[in-house]
């Protein structure tokens, strides 16, 4: 993009090189577009201009905007002039002899290479596009199983996805691939030569949930969950009318599309509150707001995309999160289990450390998860697979979320419990039951094993971002700890996510004034450990006031030696520092940066912490190995 704007402001071939070091050859590319562009904007729009812009790859909505136009016009200027996209098939031989595999991508002003098929069934799957923080590869697991189970069935399978690094994109997983982006646009020239019987959306997350209004239009059935019924989940006021008529409770909240009505919101609700969008994965733009200032601030960073959805603002619960994923035919469901997380809320699921079996909550706590879960499934009309998320106070259930599409826990819940949930999802989209493929509807029987599932992140690799868990996902990756006890599985998760302690036995800990009290029952674990304890005056303090040994260390900002001396030296295994509020600029953003960038683990939750404890505590000279691909016998 930088490189577009030079050449807008006619900066030369040679100086971008020069700065850049990118070929000429590319620069030339990206300069023919710049010109297109100038030629959309500065002159009439003639049919050969619409075909050169077209060939070079302009999408519709991008022209209308260069041209004044609207992008409906723009497509019937296309359609009246045979301006349509072909299909060239990909050479997946290289040359050497000729290659049959139906992988495709478009071309405007060729021949088309698209085989027209006209099977018995058809079924368009879409994938989930490109990776990226909050829509990782679980969700390519759950498209690739559920093509296979089509497949299966007797349909012929249609993939499109744009994703190299993705399984859904081998050649040889569906019937025919289309490598395009996951847009109305290009799907809808697809769907103008496949003419499928129906496509399927809630195994694409987010991306292709967004693309169902526009393939009904398109004329394409939505197999499983109807358009609606996904809308009403995300629809506040529908969403609170479902409740109110399942009796299942959930925090006060209300829709806004300005500051001054989410101020209005936060201040009836009382802060803090929890402000996000709708229609979004991976918590983006999810944000705890802790006074009006803060509101403006979110407000104006969600907005900077145009809302064609209203904002969300609920009150903020402090409490047990518990996540579920079930498979529902209309009428039962089948949950394979529960899952808790450790952190407590206001930290993203995606970036929880997550266990199943749940280990904490009661069998009444279960038991008002197993019928919240059926009765937003039937009032939902759920066919396929759904998603909730609940909170757990004082031994009540809460609603915060629901997703009656797959989640990013279905690969996971899947594999520790034996239940091929996307298979059952697939087949129960083309009419079988839950029970009349052999389960038990409610909820499925404890595994053997306890699964946990720990996020991995690469912030050493983002240079300068905040590292401090919450309500945005921040994790690019997750492994897996399995194990007969909850002690290996998680010393396993541990080391799966590359916390390998100890080392030098040396520590620093610095922790917000309300999370002090807390922090002494951690401190005297790792003291027991045989851990050397430095940590901030104030910390230090309260620790020593309570029985814990810890050698003051000065802030960064003070006469050395500092806790940045420390970290430069290499010396310190582990850094606990929950943040204050609004701390970016201050000691703690900068303890926990130079942390991760010289290689010290830095833990920013008490509740992580205590886990890690546990971990060390019970650390295992021998461990087990499961064989997970055997977990599904007897999962029935």
């Amino acid at each position: 993009w930088v490189i577009a704007e030079a050449l807008r402001r006619g900066v030369s071939y040679d100086h971008i090189y020069e700065i850049t070091k990118i070929d000429r050859w590319f620069i030339d590319k990206l300069a023919i577009l710049v010109e297109m562009e100038q030629h959309l904007k500065s002159e009439e729009l003639t049919v050969d201009l619409l075909k050169e812009a077209k060939r070079i790859e302009f999408p519709d909505n991008v022209i209308a905007e260069l041209t004044g136009k609207t992008e409906e016009e723009i497509k019937q200027m296309r359609y009246a002039n045979g301006i349509v996209a072909a299909y060239k098939m990909v050479d997946t031989c290289a040359a050497e002899f000729a290659a049959e595999t139906p992988y495709y991508y478009s071309v405007y002003g060729s021949e088309n290479e698209a085989a027209e098929t006209t099977p018995q069934k058809k079924v368009l799957v879409l994938g989930s596009g490109p990776i990226r923080i909050g829509q990782g590869i679980e969700f390519d697991f759950c498209s690739v199983h559920c093509t296979w189970a089509f497949a299966k069935e007797g349909w012929e399978t249609v993939i499109i996805n744009n994703n190299p690094e993705t399984v859904s994109t081998d050649f040889d997983i569906a019937d025919k691939l289309y490598f395009e982006p996951l847009t109305a646009e290009d799907v809808e020239s697809i769907v103008n030569i496949e003419k499928p019987d129906g496509a399927v959306v809630q195994f694409g997350g987010q991306t292709a949930i967004k693309l169902t209004e526009a393939l009904m239009k398109m004329g394409v059935p939505i197999l499983g969950t109807k358009a609606e019924d996904v809308d009403a989940a995300e629809d506040r006021e529908l969403f609170d009318e479902i409740l109110e008529k399942t009796h299942i409770p959930r925090a006060a909240g209300g829709t806004v599309f300005t500051a001054e009505e989410a101020k209005e919101v936060a201040n009836r609700l009382g802060y803090p509150v929890l402000v996000r969008p709708s229609y979004v994965l991976g918590g983006q733009g999810m944000k705890i707001a802790f006074n009006d200032e803060e509101i403006e601030e979110f407000i104006g960073i969600i907005n900077r995309i145009a809302q064609d959805h209203p904002i969300l603002v609920d009150k903020y619960l402090q409490g047990k999160e518990i996540e579920v994923d079930a498979v529902c035919d209309g009428t039962d469901i089948l949950i394979p289990g529960i899952m808790e997380h450790i952190e407590r809320t206001g930290v993203h699921s995606g970036d929880s450390i997550s266990v199943y079996p749940a280990p904490t909550i009661s069998e009444p706590v279960k038991e008002m998860i197993v019928e919240y879960t059926k009765r937003l499934a039937q009032a939902l009309h759920v066919i396929g697979l759904i998603n909730i998320q609940f909170i757990v106070m004082d031994e009540q259930v809460y609603v915060i979320e629901v997703n009656p599409r797959s989640s990013r826990t279905v690969p996971y819940i899947s594999k520790v419990t034996g239940i091929p949930i996307v298979d059952l999802a697939t087949k129960v989209i083309i009419g079988e039951t839950i029970r009349g493929m052999g389960y038990e509807p409610g909820l499925a029987p404890t595994a053997d094993y306890i699964a946990i599932k720990m996020p991995v992140f690469s912030f050493e690799k983002l240079r300068g971002a905040e590292i401090s868990l919450g309500p945005e996902m921040k994790s690019t990756g997750e492994c897996l700890g399995i194990a007969k006890t909850f002690d290996e599985a998680l010393y396993k998760a541990f080391l799966g996510a590359g916390v390998n302690l100890p080392k030098h036995k040396k520590m620093i800990i610095s922790v917000k004034d309300s999370d002090k009290l807390e922090a002494v029952g951690v401190a005297k674990r790792f003291k027991a450990l045989g851990y050397e304890i430095f940590a901030t005056r104030n910390t230090s303090r309260v620790l020593n006031e309570n029985g814990v040994l810890a050698i003051p260390v000065n802030r960064i900002n003070e006469e050395a030696p500092t806790l940045m001396d420390l970290l430069l030296e290499h010396q310190i295994d582990l850094v606990i520092d929950t943040p204050t509020h609004g701390d970016k600029l201050k000691d703690g953003f900068l303890i926990r940066r130079t942390a991760i960038e010289t290689g010290v683990n830095c833990l920013t939750s008490l509740d992580t912490a205590d886990a890690l404890l546990t971990s060390l505590e019970n650390e295992e000279d021998k461990l087990s190995i499961v064989d997970i691909a055997t977990i599904s016998e007897g999962a029935k």
